[in-house]
This record gives C-alpha cells, sequence and structure tokens, in this order.
C-alpha cells in the first residue's frame, strides 16, 4: 500500500473528536498534547511463517525522541508501524507480544483500531500530502475526513498553530490556498507533519522522513523536531547516524543477522550509544563499518 493510501485510510477512520480540542479561546501558542510514554513488550512480528522481529521490548519515553537504527531490512519500519497498529493493514501479517500506550495495551480485545490511530500520528519516508488539495485544506483533512465539525475561525486558528509548530507558517501564510503539491519536497514534508498534529497525536512516528530531503531542508525538520520534543513524544526511524546523534535522546540498534528475524542488539542514551557502546556490533555500526 502506497503512503498516500496509508494517509487515507488513517483519515478515513478516524473517530469523531469533539470541537473543545480547537477552541478558539485556547492561545495557539499553548500546548495542548498530552505526551504519552510508549512501550513495546515482547513483540515478535511475522510476515505469513516468515518471522521478521524476534522478542523487541523498549521504553519510548514521553517528551523524548527515541531513534531506531539498524541496517535496511532488520525490522525498524515494521516496528514502527507495530506502534500505531498500522501492521494490520497487511493481510499476511501478525504479531505477538503488547504495544502500552501509558500502561494501556493498544491491541486489547475491544479497543479500536482508530485509538491508538488518533493518538500515534505517522509521519512517512515521501511527503505525501493530498497534492491537489490546498495547504490550508491539508491541515483540516482529518478534521473533515473525521467527521469533526469546525467554523472557520476554529479551523484558523488550528491551521496557523500547526504550521508554525511544523515551521512551515512564515513560508506559506500568504498562499495557504495554493495547492500542497506546489510546495517543495522540505516544505510538503513539515505539510504532512503539521497535518499530523492537527488531530493531537500524544506519539508522533517518524519513518527515515528525511531521506529524501536535501540538507537545507533536513536541518529545518531537526529543528521541528526538537521544539516538537516538549509536547509530542517522537520515534524516528532513520539511516543517518550523524542525524540520530543530533536529535534523539535514546537510541535503539535493531539487527536481523543472515537467516535470522530482527532484534534489538542494544539500547540506551544516544550518548552512551555512541561514545561508549556495550555491544562491539554497535560499535561497528556507529563508527561506519557495516550497513
Amino acid at each position: 500500500m502506497s503512503d498516500t493510501n496509508n494517509t487515507l485510510v488513517d483519515a478515513v477512520h478516524a473517530p469523531t473528536v469533539k470541537l473543545e480540542t480547537v477552541r478558539t479561546s485556547r492561545p495557539a501558542d499553548t500546548p495542548a498534547s498530552n505526551p504519552a510514554t510508549l512501550e513495546a513488550d515482547s513483540v515478535s512480528a511475522w510476515f505469513g511463517d516468515h518471522k521478521v522481529l524476534e522478542q523487541v521490548s523498549l521504553s519510548m519515553p514521553a517528551r523524548k525522541v527515541t531513534a531506531l537504527i539498524g541496517p535496511s531490512g532488520c525490522g525498524k519500519s515494521t516496528f514502527l508501524r507495530i506502534l500505531n497498529r498500522m501492521h494490520e493493514l497487511i493481510g499476511s501479517a501478525s504479531l505477538s507480544g503488547r504495544v502500552l500506550l501509558d500502561g494501556e495495551d493498544i491491541y486489547d480485545r475491544g479497543r479500536r483500531i482508530t485509538h491508538a490511530r488518533r493518538q500515534i500520528g505517522m509521519v512517512f519516508q515521501k511527503p505525501n500530502p493530498f497534492p491537489a488539495m490546498s495547504i490550508y485544506d491539508n491541515v483540516t483533512a482529518g478534521l473533515k475526513l473525521g467527521g469533526i465539525r469546525a467554523g472557520r475561525d476554529d479551523k484558523d486558528v488550528l491551521v496557523e498553530e500547526c504550521l508554525t509548530k511544523a515551521g512551515l507558517w512564515k513560508e506559506v501564510r500568504d498562499r495557504l490556498r495554493q495547492p500542497g503539491g506546489a510546495l517543495s519536497g522540505g516544505q510538503q514534508q513539515r505539510l504532512c507533519i503539521a497535518r499530523s498534529l492537527a488531530v493531537r497525536p500524544r506519539v508522533l512516528l517518524m519513518d527515515e522522513p528525511c531521506s529524501a530531503l536535501d540538507p537545507t531542508s533536513t536541518r529545518r525538520i531537526e529543528e521541528t523536531i526538537h521544539e516538537l520534543s516538549e509536547e509530542v513524544t517522537i520515534v524516528i526511524v532513520t539511516h543517518n547516524m550523524q542525524q540520530a546523534a543530533r536529535v534523539s535522546d535514546q537510541c535503539a540498534f535493531f539487527l536481523a543477522e543472515q537467516g535470522t528475524p530482527g532484534l534489538i542488539v542494544e539500547h540506551g542514551t544516544t550518548r552512551a550509544m555512541f561514545d561508549n557502546p556495550q555491544d562491539p556490533r554497535t560499535t561497528d555500526y556507529v563508527n561506519g563499518r557495516f550497513g
């Protein structure tokens, strides 16, 4: 399934939320979110009979940036999609273990999939705004498709707030009615971040958000990550070791050796992982000896 279709799936199935979440009486610069601690407990995953993750346990603290690092094919992106139940979109996919959002298992029987999707947002590797939709309507798309009624003033406040948090407002405030697809790649990615923020997620997942961007756009995305981390928990997949060192508070190193599923070799604070790793495989990876 394409990233654009993933966005449509999330938007169409978004639950109805009362308008009070975007009330204009709340100043636009006042955080409305309530960052959550996300925890994976003994998570294993399969595609059909092929096991791709083995007993992954990891705590991702509130108001922190957790970077998932490791070579391609070790299960990082699969793990990320498990964290907001997007893994289930693939018919052959299955898993075991628990994913806890502030202690509550998002996979509990009877818990709606939309509960996880609304609280745990996702930004994909390739920017995927709705190309023919205006910048303004891209930000408010989640409200419209989720059946959230909002007046024009409420939407205006929300659009400015989310674009400001995504570091895009000053660049687009005079052209909000232009199509999102007319923006540069870096601007489109920040528009996608703003769109995710509009439904007040408690956690934001980012799957290699800068991999298709130039250095200047990458720097702006990294600045946005720093600013957002005070009000939303962030989990980012990256192959850029310098980026992981710059933006994250803690790292988890995934590895899938030949013929085995992916697992976490080591995790800890970013400083410890880069300055004093405990496993020689971690040392080799962060120093660029393989990957």
